[in-house]
């Protein structure tokens, strides 16, 4: 291969070029070499996100720094970028203590489950066209199996610690994240039933136009549902300090408590290349069939400009408390989405009997009428929502305009009238 092909599609020069290597020249079995290229791809893909975790908390904390009004880390290293490091060097030196009343087994395996499971999603994430870790017929199924291990690891570790706050952030999260499932596996289905497939590559493959220009509603409900499963701010109430201390990690130190950390933070970034993939497209962008290496540059862009505008929603909102952030789910997330997904499967159908070429996706122009009618559904269920939510509010405001004026009332004779703004300003001063 020329200098400018191995440039054009870089990962499958270096597939071609590791394979040649192992059956050509060391003489290994083709089913053996294909195993050994297995593994380095599962090692590359396992530090990736792992060494990633320097830069995105760096970047994080440098963002909500400027956002809020201080400088964030600049002490250590260039523009303090070696701070996650030192940070990490800390952890490891620190003793892993472990509560006497402990279940020991589940107590240490809950951390390493929650790292896996983060790390067990890049799998699925198609990289460039043609290079995906392993393109499953089921991927959008392994998507949400290898997710909810994460709750799985919250629960061990809460159960286990045998600390009654730890307890508690743990019924938090079943409470919560399981919660949260419900709307983030509908929103799910609107791209699968666009797509008609589970693969993530046919998902990337099919939208010409970004599902989230289609059905923003859809993608906004899936970004609010993932933001909750991770447990970040406004919903991190998993480990709220101001609360419950730290919630299910409070009995973890050292290396221990640094995992918990990893996985947190790891899974904050992943879910922003879920949502890149499954409603942004993923690796699709110009020249990127006669360039396949473009496709990384794509995916990069969208990814960090959907993390930044996590970060941006994490330095501004306040947490709230967990009765709102149920109401949130259960009285508005779930409608909406519902009323969505059986609009968007009514009308998407009965529009291809009228529509010709209605669903097709071979390039943008053909893709138009379909996003077109996608896109007025949207339109006409956030408008019927915004209504709802305005008239509810107006209810609201009554009812408590109402109570102040009943506790307003006072028999005559039996105190001093109520002063106007003026005269309380006035004795202010």
């Amino acid at each position: 291969m020329t200098f400018p092909e191995i440039i054009a599609d870089i990962f499958g020069a270096i597939r071609f070029g590791l394979f040649s290597l192992l059956t050509d020249t060391l003489g290994i079995a083709e089913p053996w070499a294909q195993g050994i290229m297995i593994f380095l791809g599962a090692f590359v893909i396992t530090n990736f996100v792992l060494l990633n975790l320097v830069l995105t908390i760096w970047f994080e904390r440098k963002f909500m720094g400027r956002i809020q009004d201080r400088p964030g880390p600049n002490r250590v290293g260039p523009w303090g970028i070696l701070q996650t490091v030192a940070d990490l060097g800390k952890l490891l030196t620190k003793e892993i203590i472990i509560p006497s009343g402990a279940d020991l087994l589940p107590f240490m395996v809950a951390p390493v489950i929650a790292v896996m499971s983060v790390v067990m999603i890049w799998a699925v994430i198609p990289i460039t066209p043609g290079t995906i870790g392993t393109d499953l017929g089921i991927g959008i199924l392994y998507l949400l199996a290898v997710g909810s291990l994460g709750v799985m690891a919250v629960l061990m570790a809460g159960w286990s610690s045998n600390n009654k706050y730890a307890l508690l952030g743990a019924f938090r999260a079943v409470a919560m994240l399981v919660s949260y499932e419900v709307p983030l596996v509908l929103a799910l289905l609107v791209p699968v039933l666009l797509t008609g497939s589970l693969s993530m590559t046919a998902i990337v493959e099919a939208q010409p136009i970004a599902f989230f220009f289609m059905a923003p509603l859809v993608g906004l409900i899936f970004w609010i549902a993932n933001i909750a499963e991770v447990g970040r701010q406004p919903f991190d109430l998993l480990e709220a300090e101001s609360e419950i201390v730290a919630g299910y990690n409070i009995e973890y130190s050292g290396f221990a408590f640094a995992m918990f950390y990893a996985a947190e933070w790891a899974h904050g970034f992943t879910i922003c290349a879920i949502m890149a993939v499954v409603f942004f497209g993923g690796w699709r962008g110009p020249f990127v069939e006669q360039v396949p290496t473009l496709g990384l540059v794509y995916l990069g862009l969208k990814t960090g400009l959907i993390y930044t505008f996590q970060v941006w929603v994490r330095a501004t909102l306040p947490r709230l408390r967990i009765d709102q952030v149920m109401s949130f789910c259960w009285k508005v997330l779930v409608p909406m989405i519902l009323v969505l997904l059986v609009a968007i499967v009514v009308v998407d159908k009965a529009a291809a009997q009228f529509i010709p070429n209605y669903l097709s996706t071979e390039n943008l122009v053909a893709a138009v009428p379909r996003a077109a009618v996608l896109l007025v559904i949207n339109l006409v269920v956030g408008a019927a929502v915004l209504g709802l939510v305005a008239r509810q509010g107006r209810r609201q405001r009554e009812r408590l305009m109402a109570r102040a004026a009943s506790a307003a009332v006072i028999e005559p004779g039996t105190a001093q009238p109520i002063p106007t703004a003026e005269e309380a300003a006035g004795q202010a001063r």
